[in-house]
């Protein structure tokens, strides 16, 4: 008989204690990058979901760390060979395709979740019980909805996420009321918004809380990456703008921001100071309760409204970084009380003000995998060790110097559109900064995939400190634009050739 969802869960302790070092237990990981999220942010990435799906190639370097584990990577297409050749020998024992890891390709563009497609293929849902076998086994996912849940269902194996009935859990009002349990700061703000008025209203309570506020910022209560998010000025000239003027703003908003704005949202003071950063913590919340902070960064915010995440630096500043993760703990303590599982993230912003006094308030809680994870995972498969809360720092296995990394998925140039891997790949090797598994520094690539689709690439760069990460990724970013402008030279040498 077919065990329920329920049932599988509560296998997933054995599964992931497979899954540690020294474990000794042939086990299979089925890494599945279903970005299950709403028409309209699927709509909005487009083709760039492809790219993100392979992110998840990094995963497959935990085969370099666990011996007798096996990952299968599911994807709407095939990674090039190129890639694969390149991921393969990034870690220390290069192995072939098949071997350790495997790649199961839907080759199906359309825009669903990668979820839902495989749904539609029982020849490879078969195929992946294969892998398996009757080895203990764990689908590793982005998030987790009723097609995660189905797929799960279908394989019979547990997944490491979240329940969907608790996926309210993650959105940004309920989050808000999470903080307050837990005891962490959180700006001044009101939840349960749903129309123009609410805002206003939203805005004046604010106002009374915080005289000085300048900007709030309206978000989606289910959102990410910032695309949920706009900021509104409250001040009309040097003084406070009336509540019809405020009430004309946020009226001017797009018709489609305000419809989604309706199923919830929130308001809340845009957190200002001499100098602002926007720290996050990685948590993994184990079956039998513990709350592991596995991780600190900055997160890089950018866009027209300065919201949307473009990348990440790890560790977070030494200033609060401590501070943050003994909130993340908090608020993940919280969220295993109310029986969540898995990955997730935890943001917040900082603050300095003029005397150089700090303040951290969280913002979100993510109930998924995010921009921080597959950084992560290459310093984790890569340069074994572990995070030490207290230090802020990548203790190494070996007891070598700490580690950080700078990491962007938005190395973007249109011009770049066609431009194949492979070169991108030699220029970064042959200028020494490719990822050397001894000295565990250089430089990391992913979403090569996002070439083809709108000329964009990622990469993470592992050094001794920040400045030495950081040079590594500039040093890399020009490497790669020379390549990209050498190749489309002699694209144009070739078009004129007689």
């Amino acid at each position: 008989m077919k065990k329920s969802f329920a049932e599988l869960q509560a296998g997933l302790g054995h599964a992931l204690a497979a899954n540690t070092e020294g474990s000794g237990t042939p086990h299979v990981v089925i890494a599945l990058p279903s970005y299950s999220a709403s028409d309209s942010l699927l709509r909005h990435y487009g083709e760039r979901i492809l790219a993100l799906e392979h992110r998840y190639l990094l995963a497959t370097l935990m085969t370099h760390r666990l011996e007798h584990a096996r990952l299968v990577l599911v994807s709407s297409i095939a990674p090039t060979p190129d890639v694969l050749d390149y991921h393969r020998r990034l870690g220390p024992r290069p192995q072939a395709w098949g071997a350790g890891t495997q790649v199961v390709a839907l080759e199906d563009t359309s825009p669903q979740s990668l979820a839902e497609k495989l749904l539609r293929r029982p020849d490879l849902l078969d195929r992946l019980c294969r892998a398996v076998g009757d080895r203990p086994a764990f689908i590793e996912p982005w998030n987790v909805t009723e097609h995660e849940v189905a797929v799960a269902e279908r394989l019979q194996l547990p997944v490491n996420g979240m329940d969907p009935s608790l996926w309210h859990l993650g959105f940004k009002g309920a989050g808000r009321k999470l903080f307050a349990r837990a005891g962490v700061p959180l700006p001044a703000g009101v939840e349960d918004v749903r129309t123009v008025e609410d805002v206003v209203r939203g805005i004046e309570a604010i106002r009374a809380a915080r005289p000085d506020v300048s900007a709030v910022v309206v978000k989606h209560d289910d959102s990410y990456a910032g695309d949920g998010n706009t900021v509104v000025n409250l001040l009309e000239g040097p003084v406070p703008a009336d509540a019809q003027t405020l009430a004309r703003r946020v009226a001017a908003l797009p018709r489609g921001y305000l419809a989604e704005l309706a199923r919830g949202g929130i308001v809340e003071e845009l957190v200002t100071g001499t100098e602002v950063t926007t720290p996050s913590a990685q948590v993994d919340l184990l079956p039998d309760g513990r709350v592991v902070v596995l991780a600190t960064h900055e997160q890089v915010v950018g866009g027209t409204n300065g919201q949307v995440f473009l990348g990440c630096r790890f560790p977070a500043d030494p200033v609060h970084a401590a501070e943050v993760a003994r909130h993340a703990r908090a608020v993940g303590e919280q969220l295993v009380a109310a029986g969540a599982l898995g990955r997730v993230s935890v943001d917040f912003v900082a603050s300095r003000d003029p005397s150089g006094a700090s303040r951290v308030f969280a913002l979100e809680v993510n109930l998924r995998k995010g921009g921080t994870t597959h950084p992560y995972a290459a310093l984790r498969n890569l340069v074994p060790g572990r995070y030490d809360e207290v230090l802020g720092q990548w203790v190494t296995t070996a007891g070598n110097a700490p580690r950080a990394y700078v990491c962007t998925d938005n190395l973007l140039d249109e011009s770049w559109v066609g431009l194949s891997p492979g070169p991108v790949i030699d220029a970064v090797r042959r200028a020494g900064l490719q990822l050397d598994h001894r000295s565990g520094v250089g430089v990391v690539l992913h979403m090569l995939s996002g070439l083809a689709i709108d000329g964009r690439i990622g990469l993470t760069a592992i050094g001794l400190d920040a400045a030495h990460a950081q040079e590594l990724h500039d040093a890399a970013c020009r490497v790669i634009a020379a390549t990209a402008a050498e190749v489309a030279h002699q694209r144009r040498v070739a078009r004129l050739a007689p």
